[in-house]
């Protein structure tokens, strides 16, 4: 910046203007958190789970589903809606931990082979997707850093891996519980398309042969009784030998 002249001649220097810098007042800072905290903690979905099943295995007992097996159906349902009504209650039982083979057995008693075994299937499709929804959204983070031990990794990474094909397999072959199969997957990371077809196709032969004989025990020497018992029979003892084939490469994982 070029400098002024002075009446006597001489020159003065510019001075810039001096910036007084004053104090702002501290503002107080607030933590950040997330707006909307959408699930508790992974623990806390698990004592969730298990409370529930608990209260659905409670429900069980005291209402005693089995007793449709020995006093039939109630008589103001009939048809379609009652095999309709029948699947939905098939499916929640399963989730409560009743077995399949006495719902089966219900089922063909109930409405017959047919109609029974369409009831049944659409029950056992229903109670694998909410017991694999529940475990996969309130199980899945608190167990999967469980699975530690070598035949649940090589159980986990066989389903993560291969999950039509083993579902599949674990429902022709009755050798797996039918609770303890959706809650594995639900664990794993298979995904729900493969789970739910894999199920509806791997239950209908042993489903089926269920249906058949419910709907048949009244004539326990008839051809189609004993077919039915027959398909009963030959797929566990099938999957009894393959598990004991299997077990060495399940060891060595």
């Amino acid at each position: 910046m070029p400098d002024a002249t002075t009446r006597s001649g001489g020159t003065a220097t510019a001075v810039p203007p001096v910036v007084v810098l004053r104090p702002t007042p501290a503002v107080p800072l607030t933590p950040v958190t997330p707006a909307v905290r959408a699930w508790p903690s992974a623990y806390l979905r698990l004592a969730l789970l298990l409370t529930l099943l608990a209260a659905a295995a409670t429900a069980v007992l005291v209402f005693d589903p089995q007793r449709l097996l020995t006093e039939g159906w109630p008589p103001q349902l009939g048809g379609f809606a009652a095999a309709g009504v029948f699947a939905l209650a098939y499916g929640l039982c399963t989730v409560a931990f009743v077995p399949r083979p006495l719902l089966n057995l219900a089922a063909g008693a109930l409405f017959g082979s047919a109609l029974g075994l369409t009831s049944a299937l659409a029950g056992t499709v229903l109670g694998a997707g909410l017991a694999f929804g529940l475990g996969r959204a309130l199980g899945q983070d608190a167990l999967r850093p469980l699975l530690r031990g070598r035949w649940l990794k090589a159980a986990d990474g066989q389903l993560s891996r291969h999950g039509f094909r083993s579902m599949l397999a674990a429902r022709l072959f009755p050798g797996v519980p039918f609770w303890a199969a959706n809650y594995c997957a639900a664990v794993s990371r298979m995904r729900t398309l493969p789970f739910l077809v894999a199920t509806a196709l791997g239950s209908i032969p042993n489903t089926a042969a269920y249906a058949v004989a419910g709907a048949r025990a009244s004539a326990p020497t008839s051809p189609a009784f004993l077919i039915a018992l027959a398909v009963i029979g030959l797929p566990a003892l099938a999957g009894t030998a393959l598990a004991w084939r299997k077990r060495h490469q399940l060891r060595a994982r």
